[in-house]
């Protein structure tokens, strides 16, 4: 059986479709040309009103269906809202193509907790054409144009237009208690896309530094976040693990380990040997020459030489593996070697197609409003990072056969995806109306100097290092605060670790990710304000009224399902409001990428639960025994409800929160 909501929304159009095809042959038959009575036009009126009844009840069935059987998911108030205001603005205004449509959660409670901010956009667009309306008086045939709707309690006209919009506390009790029951859910998906992600990106042989820390937290929560809506994610790490440094890499190492074919050398600093490497080559004539003749026979897929390439591989694998796990990173690897035998095939297709011309040797390729070109064949035949992308795009989309395609890399490379992007346009690879394909760029991580984050002796710092000084510091924080009394050794190691590396990830995503900024261990440790330390110390404290009051997840559950979620002191309504504008909030995300908003969101959270929490009794306990004598149980629920969401932000960040810290 389908969807119920669903049967109904279309039964319903296919409704007012009859209607208004019956309503224009009324008009026809009303036409004074036809002057004489007709049968046919009673006939239709009457046929017209009782379809008009049918569609009434209809109308009111769809409402009660969303009312009381929301279904498992989420409700997005802000969209629905939309949809609601949508219908009235164009019943409003038919005469204007795409009116503006925008609402928005009230800033101010007293104003009412949505607002439609309409009215002024559409009466400067009536003004274009040569019609002067006030917008309060368009305001006013909105609000005479809004359908039944089983949300609003009722509307009001501020200032010069805006719409302010009152919920109704019984649909927002309903929609808490169905969160309560059926969990977390996200709202329903149209259809359930493909989604790439490229993040992270480290180059072999090299360490991981805060660029790559950077990438790597923000690529990860953008996954967790597609996942948690429903799309099958592919996350992708594209290594940088072929290409001319691997030739001197290899000559070093068959000079340092000769035996390097029966037992893997003990290359213990990838970095320096790297380094070592690197001066050879620019200091060395003979060992740059053979470093070239590696590099052909690398390309020439000889055995020794992919065996050389391998160990070199696997030594920094087992590296970047050591960040991934302490960062609880899911990821597949497919580097620039998995590309190179496309890239013959995409020049050919840009040949073909008569994109591809000739300057100085070199092949390039200019796209439309780009103003360089990419290099797809460098003049010596060599094929350069422009081909690797352009091969890694088109196995993406043909292959993946992705929906959404997100690279996650440094700002400093916009200019390059841009034309990468603009390139594949232009051959006809994808349509931008279609598919999605986004360079989700991000500034650089500053030292407290706001200098770019470097060592004392001014190396990058090594991304291990940077997590192993917060395990310390976050000990540290931890033995401060005497935690070391009450926590068990094991509960002592996962709350370091919960603060040391939830604390790093969110210092990361509470910024807006276009910017840069100033990595501080002291301010992202600090237990006050909008830091990961604050969130989870109080999404503990949340979890442990229950159980400090002994009440039990059956309780709470059974309580949810008989008892309503009551929003009658002004913070538990606005409580309840924060709660559900999850999915809002997830949707603003899924259209720009920035993950700031969640953080932002999730502090606010936590702040409108420490109101409702001072202002509102949850237990009451007696003052001379300290026994509990009352426990107000739909607040109980209300902190459930709180901590629920708390925890899927937390999920969608990459931080895990533990049960005591």
């Amino acid at each position: 059986m389908g969807d119920p909501i669903t049967e109904y929304t279309t039964r319903l159009q296919q409704q007012e479709r009859e209607i208004r095809s019956l309503s224009a042959e009324i008009e026809s038959l009303k036409n004074p040309q036809n002057l004489s009575p007709s049968p046919r036009l009673d006939e239709l009126r009457d046929e017209n009103t009782k379809l008009k009844y049918r569609l009434n009840i209809l109308k009111r069935g769809l409402q009660e269906e969303r009312t009381t059987h929301c279904g498992k998911s989420m409700m997005n108030i802000n969209l629905r809202l939309q949809e609601i205001f949508g219908e009235a603005i164009r019943a409003s205004c038919p005469e204007l193509d795409n009116p503006p449509l925008s609402v928005a959660p009230n800033q101010q409670a007293k104003f009412g907790d949505y607002q439609c901010n309409s009215a002024m956009a559409m009466a400067q667009m009536l003004k274009a054409r040569g019609m002067k309306i006030n917008p309060r008086e368009i305001a006013e045939k909105i609000i005479q144009n809004l359908p039944d709707n089983e949300l609003i309690q009722k509307t009001e006209i501020a200032g010069p237009g805006f719409i302010n919009i009152h919920l109704k506390r019984t649909i927002v009790s309903k929609l808490l208690s169905n969160l309560l029951i059926n969990g977390v859910q996200p709202p329903p998906l149209p259809s359930r896309k493909r989604v790439v992600v490229d993040f992270s990106s480290p180059n072999i042989a090299k360490e991981m530094h805060v660029g790559h820390l950077r990438s790597t937290i923000i690529g990860e929560s953008m996954c967790r976040l597609f996942e948690f809506l429903g799309y099958d994610v592919v996350r992708l790490n594209h290594v940088g693990d072929w290409g001319t440094q691997f030739g001197m890499l290899i000559a070093h190492l068959q000079d340092k380990f000769p035996d390097y074919q029966t037992s893997s050398p003990p290359i213990g600093d990838l970095q320096a040997f790297y380094k070592e490497s690197k001066k050879r080559f620019d200091e060395e004539e003979d060992f740059k020459k053979r470093a070239y003749q590696c590099v052909v026979r690398l390309q020439s897929k000889e055995p020794d030489f992919i065996k050389a390439w391998n160990l070199i591989c696997d030594v920094s694998r087992r590296e970047f593996q050591k960040v991934y796990d302490c960062l609880d990173i899911q990821i597949v690897e497919r580097g620039e070697s998995f590309y190179q035998d496309m890239m013959t095939k995409v020049v050919k297709e840009f040949e073909d197609k008569g994109l591809v011309e000739l300057d100085e040797g070199r092949k390039i390729v200019f796209a439309p409003g780009q103003s360089i070109p990419l290099t797809v064949v460098k003049s010596d035949g060599g094929y350069t990072y422009d081909t690797s992308d352009l091969a890694a795009l088109h196995h993406r989309l043909f292959t993946e056969k992705a929906d959404i395609i997100i690279y996650v890399t440094d700002s400093g490379q916009a200019t390059h995806f841009q034309v990468v992007f603009a390139a594949a346009q232009l051959i006809g690879w994808y349509n931008p109306q279609v598919t999605r394909v986004e360079h989700a760029g991000f500034g650089v991580v500053l030292g407290e100097d706001k200098k770019k984050f470097k060592t004392r002796s001014g190396d990058t710092v090594r991304l291990m290092d940077l997590l192993e000084e917060g395990l310390k510091r976050a000990m540290d924080k931890l033995k401060e605060k005497e935690r070391d009394k009450v926590l068990t050794p094991e509960e002592l190691t996962k709350a370091q670790r919960s603060v040391a590396f939830g604390c790093i990830k969110y210092a990361d995503l509470s910024h807006n990710r276009i910017n840069d900024y100033v990595f501080s261990f002291d301010k992202m440790l600090d237990d006050r304000g909008n830091t990961a330390a604050y969130l989870l110390y109080a999404f503990t404290r949340i979890r442990s009224i229950a159980r400090l009051a002994n009440i039990d997840e059956a309780t709470l559950r059974k309580a949810a399902e008989t008892s309503e979620v009551l929003l009658d002191h002004e913070k538990e309504w606005k409580l309840g409001k924060c709660i559900l504008r999850f999915p809002e909030i997830l949707q603003k995300i899924l259209d720009d990428l920035l993950l700031h908003t969640l953080c932002d969101y999730l502090y606010e959270l936590a702040t409108t639960f420490t109101e409702f929490y001072d202002s509102c009794y949850c237990v009451e306990k007696d003052r001379q025994t300290g026994e509990v004598v009352k426990i107000n149980m739909w607040r109980m629920l209300l902190c459930e409800a709180t901590a629920s969401i708390m925890a899927k932000c937390f999920d969608i960040l990459g931080i895990n929160p533990v049960g005591r810290m």
